[in-house]
């Protein structure tokens, strides 16, 4: 069984608007809502490509039921820890032209109940993989991550982070069967840059002396490169006009660990990667996927070195 951690979920509200103005009533022609968090979508993609997978994470009132209750439906399992404050939603707009993203903190997580989830963590059962995505909530600091991957590392449980945090240099040690950053991150955390095949090779070399076994670096517009601490690929991007990018990124790393999780497969699970993430960015929330395969087939790989 894989498991997803969402430790901040939230339920996306995405709408559709047309001639948005300030200081006046702006009528919407189209509202989905749908059960989010980082990790949440990555269980869904996994489910959706037939993988096993379960939802860990903190949720609280009516938006934190909604979510559990959605993820039931769609026959994903759910481990909930319960907390007292409400779960977050956001809101993402259309109008056609622009995308605009309202994020909110998400609610208060107490020790308590980060101690709860690391009891949780110690009991599961068949647990071959966590993957852990998303941002922390109040209530939680950084220093979770060390006490959350030093049970995995003594529990030999793989993990897979794809976190927007500068500790994510210092988790490295730990040794991440994958990790998903962006160039921007790569930046910001690293202080790297990911301009040309030569920049990507330098990258991942530094990642792998550091501790990363895996590493999927995602680009926008400017395509995606893997390494699996030997070989360095690039893969394409699906040209398309966006619609809400919110789950795109999630839904590509879900798309990429339903083949290369299983059986170690690069060539299509990058593919597959840009073609879901493409799929979904011109999608209210997840979609449904019906591109996909389409896609795929216009999606270039090669290998771009040797670390």
């Amino acid at each position: 069984m894989i498991y997803t951690l969402t430790m901040n979920p939230a339920i996306d509200m995405n709408l559709t608007g047309y001639n948005i103005k300030p200081n006046q009533v702006n009528r919407t022609g189209h509202t989905v809502y749908s059960p989010n968090g980082k990790g949440i979508n990555v269980a869904l993609v996994l489910r959706h490509f037939g993988l096993d997978a379960a939802v860990l994470g903190f949720f609280g009132g009516f938006t934190g039921r909604y979510i559990i209750d959605e993820l039931l439906q769609r026959k994903v399992p759910a481990k909930p820890i319960w907390v007292e404050d409400t779960t977050r939603i956001n809101i993402f707009i259309n109008d056609g032209d622009d995308e605009f993203k309202f994020v909110n903190s998400g609610s208060f997580v107490p020790q308590e109940k980060q101690q709860e989830l690391l009891e949780l963590l110690e009991n599961l059962e068949k647990c071959d993989c966590v993957i852990i995505s998303g941002s922390l909530p109040k209530g939680i600091s950084e220093a979770f991550y060390d006490e959350l991957l030093e049970l995995f590392r003594r529990k030999d449980i793989k993990f897979v982070l794809d976190i927007s945090s500068l500790k994510l240099k210092d988790l490295l040690k730990y040794e991440p069967l994958l990790i998903k950053p962006n160039d921007d991150e790569i930046k910001e955390v690293f202080g790297l840059n990911v301009g040309s095949d030569n920049e990507a090779l330098q990258v991942m070399r530094f990642l792998k002396k550091n501790g990363a076994q895996n590493v999927l670096l995602t680009m926008g517009e400017r395509g995606s490169y893997f390494s699996n601490g030997r070989d360095l690929y690039w893969c394409s991007v699906q040209p398309i006009k966006i619609l809400s990018s919110a789950c795109a990124g999630d839904a590509a790393l879900g798309a990429f660990l339903s083949e290369w999780l299983p059986a170690g497969e690069i060539i299509k699970a990058l593919k597959k990667s840009a073609a879901t993430g493409a799929n979904v960015a011109e999608s209210d929330a997840l979609g449904d996927f019906s591109s996909v395969n389409e896609y795929m087939k216009n999606i270039e790989v090669r290998k771009a070195g040797v670390l």
